[in-house]
């Protein structure tokens, strides 16, 4: 018996069109490459900003634009280096004029300190979070086969958040639980 298997060698394309920008990521990359820029960039958020970024649920909002930056240099690892070079960059602007750029949301952030008249760092590409998220989510289709990666040392993901909202109002059962035997359709209020 014989099977042939294609590896990909053309570049995978994400599409902007409302930015007419295509970002191009590697064809291949191999599953421990991907698998350990992965955990990097997991574990690093988790450490600077405490932010779980498969749980941004009640995050705080500065620890989220710090995640945001994390996710971009993990996107960027995946990148042809034009692309990688644009989703990295941070430009310093003032008055609404770029003052200078810099690969690094830090050295951009201590630059504008320093602009007389005061200057702020931009992202050259700005995307809305939820579009990075769809990125790495590709990315996870690309390079995985669409599992998931391990995300602590036993090497099980994390469930799903249910869903449906979290109530915080007390239960009409007052503490009720299941009795051996008896399914949860079964039992009566």
């Amino acid at each position: 018996m014989r099977k042939s298997f294609a590896l990909a060698t053309e570049p995978h394309v994400a599409e902007l069109p409302s930015l007419g920008l295509e970002l191009q990521f590697l064809a291949e990359v191999m599953g421990d490459e991907y698998l350990d820029a992965y955990a990097e960039m997991r574990d690093m958020q988790k450490a600077e900003t405490g932010v779980d970024v498969e749980d941004l649920e009640g995050a705080d909002v500065e620890k989220v634009k710090a995640a945001s930056s994390g996710l971009r240099v993990f996107l960027s690892r995946l990148m042809l280096p034009e692309s990688a070079e644009l989703i990295t960059r941070v430009d310093v602007v003032r008055g609404g004029k770029t003052v200078n750029s810099f690969q690094s949301w830090d050295e951009a952030k201590a630059h504008a300190e320093k602009v007389k008249g005061g200057g702020r760092p931009v992202w050259a590409l700005r995307l809305p979070d939820r579009v990075l998220v769809e990125l790495l989510e590709w990315t996870v289709e690309l390079y995985t086969g669409g599992r998931r990666p391990p995300t602590s040392s036993g090497g099980s993901s994390t469930a799903s958040r249910k869903g449906g909202t979290r109530g915080t109002g007390t239960s009409r059962s007052k503490g009720s639980t299941r009795t051996a035997g008896r399914s949860a359709a079964s039992s009566t209020p």
